[in-house]
């Protein structure tokens, strides 16, 4: 059983439950699971790897991101959609998404699983709902296990378009017996249920505007009767998306997710922006998760959601950086910086939501939102997923008497290190798992050939 110490960290924050910040902290790691959690005088001093921090790091758990689009990497900034809202933007995007490959998608996968690695993220779900040309989840599977990334497969899904009173082309929707049949074949195919797994399935219907109600009933009998298998889809994104409710079903979000049984301590939905004040309360009494995308719903000007509120209702909340044509990055650790002063900004309350309040989010929360209780904290028997940020760092000048605070009040380009499930990923500012600048020339070529008739 191979061994890993981590000693001499300037700073160790544990986000446990004591929330535990241990000055001159150690970690000691066997067989890619945290052992011992401690200072650097009370931990052993011998190890098969021994990473020596010198004082001049924090050390926190990886970060998890609860909802993203990997695929949008290859349509950043694009110019007929840099001003628009959601469901324009998705309307503009959505004859250029048909371009899309199975090469293209495992490109783009990589570079969105690279760009959040860099960040600090540790454990990803990624959101994919479309399948044009030869594309599969399985591309997409196979192109991140190979980052090193700790992901959650979601298995999105539409099944209706325009001709049926939905938003997407017809050329996007599936069969929902296929998309049945589909999201079983990839839970018995790939879905480890196991403590620290480093891949999971989630069935995943697209969104209201998207999908049937039938569908909606069928996934969720789906998902439950496999052990661990979770429930996610949008809801509650922006105005348009309750009067699209309001309209076809005739219920506000959190009704039409209540009648479908979409509510419950499997289920997580992304943004929730427009969530109203009774189905707060109803998701906090259910443990039904939300993902917060506070950059993506700033750029479609779709509002800022009342996470203050949320967890003041018991809430579990975790970050998402959405997908990477609305933020238009994949950056989570400024994702968190984000959420702290949206809060602020909505509520017109400094202290609305503090930096240790954010980063628990974008921790213990995120972990709670995909229903793990292995990673999200640095303890003895928790995966050794972990960050290290180097203190001495410009952005960091005048800030080391609060450094957790920093993370957020300060800006973190990138990480120094990264552990996940023990093995070291990004090594003093690299990343170890991909040839990064031959990546970067590929998808660059993938972006430009699929937006080159728009």
């Amino acid at each position: 059983m191979a061994t890993l110490l981590v000693n001499n960290i300037h700073t160790l924050a544990t986000f446990d439950d004591e929330q535990r910040e241990i000055r001159q902290g150690a970690l000691f790691v066997r067989d890619n699971v945290i052992e011992r959690v401690g200072t650097t005088d009370e931990l052993p001093n011998t190890a098969d790897e021994i990473l020596d921090l010198d004082d001049r790091h924090l050390v926190l758990p990886g970060l998890v991101n609860t909802h993203h689009h990997f695929f949008q990497t290859l349509t950043r900034a694009v110019p007929l959609a840099q001003n628009q809202e959601l469901f324009r933007w998705l309307q503009r995007l959505y004859p250029i998404w048909s371009n899309l490959t199975a090469d293209s998608l495992q490109i783009a996968a990589q570079i969105a699983a690279a760009e959040l690695i860099l960040s600090g993220c540790t454990t990803a779900s990624d959101h994919h709902y479309i399948y044009p040309n030869d594309c599969t989840l399985d591309d997409e599977i196979q192109a991140v296990q190979e980052t090193g990334l700790r992901f959650h497969a979601s298995r999105g899904s539409m099944s209706i378009g325009e001709s049926n009173g939905g938003l997407p082309p017809d050329e996007f929707v599936e069969s929902e017996a296929f998309i049945l049949k589909d999201s079983q074949r990839l839970i018995e195919q790939y879905h480890d249920n196991d403590r620290y797994a480093m891949l999971r399935v989630v069935v995943a219907p697209c969104s209201p505007f998207a999908v049937s109600q039938d569908l909606m009933r069928e996934s969720a009998a789906l998902a439950r009767s496999y052990p661990g298998i979770r429930l996610h889809t949008h809801l509650a994104e922006n105005v348009s998306d309750i009067e699209y409710s309001l309209e076809k079903f005739g219920q506000i979000p959190g009704e039409y997710a209540e009648s479908l049984g979409w509510l419950g301590d499997d289920v997580w939905h992304a943004h929730c922006v427009k969530l109203s004040d009774r189905f707060i309360d109803r998701f906090g009494s259910t443990g039904t998760g939300v993902a917060h995308c506070p950059c993506s719903n700033m750029r479609l000007a779709s509002g800022i959601a009342p996470i203050r509120q949320m967890l003041n209702h018991n809430v579990p909340v975790g970050l998402g950086v959405d997908g990477s044509a609305s933020n238009d990055g994949s950056h989570l650790m400024e994702e968190a910086r984000l959420a702290m002063l949206a809060a602020r900004v909505r509520d017109e309350d400094p202290g609305a939501l503090t930096a240790r309040d954010a980063l628990l989010i974008a921790t213990r929360g995120g972990a709670k939102v995909l229903g793990r209780d292995d990673i999200g904290v640095l303890a003895p028997g928790m995966a050794a997923d972990f960050i290290a940020i180097n203190l001495d760092r410009l952005s960091f000048a005048g800030a080391l008497h609060d450094p957790v605070a920093a993370l957020l009040f300060c800006h973190v380009d990138k990480v120094d290190y990264s552990f996940i499930n023990g093995r070291r990923v990004v090594d003093q500012g690299r990343l170890t798992t991909l040839d990064l600048p031959k990546l970067l020339e590929a998808h660059n070529r993938a972006a430009l050939t699929l937006v080159k008739d728009y």
